[in-house]
């Protein structure tokens, strides 16, 4: 990418101190461009702006905001973080759904609203479908995660409406140092990673550096609508356990039963761990998108060969 590519932008995030946030800004900084952080805490500095998308003024000075190149909008509740909880539920509605209908109304209401708003999403919008091959013309389907999704994608309406270029930005499991892999290592490399279930259920995953290079890639088209980011080979499960066990030189041969995951974690393990989504990348693979690593193995390879920093 070229060191200039976004010179004279300025960019837009929440959500920056996440896993893809911490990435993504670090990555559009160093192609040039300036970007300004929303926060919940005090400002550490004038390119980050307060808000609290529950208060009557969510940013109190939305002038701060107008000109904006694009807007990239990340912040939300883990899903797999914990039990589904009745109040979990609300935290993870309230931080995605509310929070970004909140963020759109701010932005539309601009003297200048920004060319672009480009807000996260999810592949648990298609719910499990086992077999079934997806893709960004499947419909949705129908679960917790199926719905909040969907309401989450619709919450971007005001900023569409205000004639912003919208894009919906289907995360799989972002793979790095990182996230959701950080907290299988210690049992694998202690040879005691297994599948999850049958382990017949599709993981659609994608690399970090794959997933910040594809909302870079959206950045700079003209494109709108929904993107899978996803590695265009998902793969199952067990393959999952078992390219990992490989890559780290230890056995998988344990497995958590079904029965279990769903005692423990509830509609969260049904869903989030035990649900099949089968997605591939149709829209950014035909819009000239070039995957760093399209499969597992050389994914792994790469992300365990790095700092523990990635």
């Amino acid at each position: 990418m070229s060191p200039t590519r976004f010179a004279g932008h300025r960019f837009l995030l929440s959500g920056a101190s996440g896993l893809v946030g911490t990435a993504l800004r670090t990555s559009l900084v160093a192609a040039g461009a300036e970007t300004v952080q929303l926060v919940r805490r005090a400002p550490a500095g004038p390119r980050e702006v307060r808000w609290d998308p529950g208060a009557t003024a969510p940013i109190a000075k939305p002038a701060v905001l107008d000109g904006l190149s694009a807007v990239i909008h990340l912040s939300g509740a883990n899903v797999a973080a914990q039990r589904w909880t009745p109040a979990y539920r609300r935290e993870m509605w309230t931080s995605r759904v509310e929070s970004t209908r909140t963020l759109c109304g701010i932005l539309a209401s601009l003297p200048q609203p920004p060319a672009a708003v480009l807000v996260a999403s999810a592949t648990g919008i298609y719910g499990d479908r086992g077999e079934e091959v997806l893709d960004e013309s499947s419909t949705a389907g129908t679960g917790f995660l199926a719905d909040l999704c969907r309401a989450w994608e619709a919450a971007t309406d005001p900023a569409e409406l205000a004639g912003a270029r919208v894009v919906s930005l289907r995360f799989g499991v972002v793979l790095a140092r990182g996230g959701a892999l950080a907290k299988m290592l210690p049992a694998f490399r202690l040879g005691l990673g297994g599948r999850l279930g049958s382990g017949r259920q599709w993981m659609s995953w994608i690399s970090l550096d794959d997933a910040v290079s594809a909302v870079q890639f959206l950045l700079a088209s003209e494109l709108s609508g929904p993107f899978n980011l996803t590695s265009p080979e998902p793969v199952r499960n067990a393959d999952f356990t078992r390219a990992l066990a490989r890559s780290l030189h230890r056995p998988a041969l344990l497995a958590v039963p079904a029965f279990a995951l769903r005692t423990v974690f509830g509609e969260m393990g049904n869903e989030a761990l035990l649900g099949s989504a089968r997605v591939h990348p149709t829209r950014l693979s035909r819009s000239g998108f070039s995957f760093a690593h399209p499969q597992l193995d050389a994914a792994l390879r790469a992300i365990l060969s790095e700092g523990p920093g990635k």
